[in-house]
């Protein structure tokens, strides 16, 4: 579990966000959205220590975090794992050596164990004899499926996950969300997904947060998500709606 309480945060006296306070559960995979500008990635972003906050708290378990020296935060950054936008893979690195390398990082086990537990979590992902294969070898789906790799290389206690889905045809994204959704129960991770992309909040936004402007601004469910009397929440799934039905119109 994370508990973000009273967060605010701003750059060169503006306000990004604005007291905002959420609890993300363990074992469900938690989004965060709203409109590009929204806030939702420097909120992300904080929650990882990329971002030093104005003023709140941010509680792993029982550790409030925010308050820890760097030096302090390395065991609780060791039970992070991260999906960035775009994958950002090493393009110098084979898909096996970019799985790796958090483990060279965090931790000093022998090679061999390394490899196994590589090879665990390609298989995991269903990447089969990509090993040696270089990122611009592989398509948008594999990349996506070698970053999860990575981030569970660990085995993580926290998963990060900042637009899943950017790039990828619908086909992909749905698989991409389900594989989170299935480890993030599997292993019982606290799953923080920023999205704005309205298929991935009805098929596994178990726990939504909509920020608009730096505030949030309605918490709940998919199943509750279409009932919401939050102007600004049904203003955003509309205007998503109509861009899903415009888009194959646009030449």
């Amino acid at each position: 579990m994370i508990n973000v309480k009273n967060l605010n945060k701003s750059f060169n006296g503006n306000i990004i966000l604005n007291d905002i306070s959420v609890i993300f559960e363990a074992g469900k995979t938690n989004l965060i959205i709203g409109m590009s500008g929204s806030g939702k990635t420097v909120l992300l972003k904080s929650i990882v220590g990329l971002h030093d906050i104005d003023s709140g708290e941010i509680w792993y378990e029982n550790i409030l975090f925010n308050k820890l020296a760097f030096a302090d935060r390395k065991e609780i950054l060791s039970e992070m794992g991260m999906l960035f936008q775009g994958s950002a893979l090493f393009d110098s690195l084979t898909a096996e050596q970019n799985v790796r390398f958090p483990l060279d990082m965090f931790t000093d086990k022998p090679i061999e164990e390394k490899n196994d537990r590589v090879n665990f979590c390609l298989n995991r992902v269903n990447i089969i004899n990509a090993n040696k294969l270089f990122p611009s070898e592989l398509s948008g789906g594999m990349k996506k499926r070698v970053a999860i790799a990575r981030a569970i290389a660990l085995n993580p206690k926290y998963l990060f996950c900042d637009e899943p889905n950017s790039g990828l045809d619908p086909i992909t994204a749905i698989l991409i969300d389900a594989l989170i959704k299935e480890l993030t129960e599997e292993y019982s991770m606290t799953t923080i997904v920023n999205t704005h992309d309205m298929n991935s909040v009805m098929e596994i936004g178990e726990k939504i947060i909509y920020i608009s402007e730096g505030e949030k601004c309605w918490e709940g469910d998919k199943n509750e998500i279409l009932n919401s009397d939050c102007k600004k929440l049904n203003d955003f799934v509309f205007a998503n709606s109509l861009a899903k039905k415009l888009r194959p119109k646009i030449k």
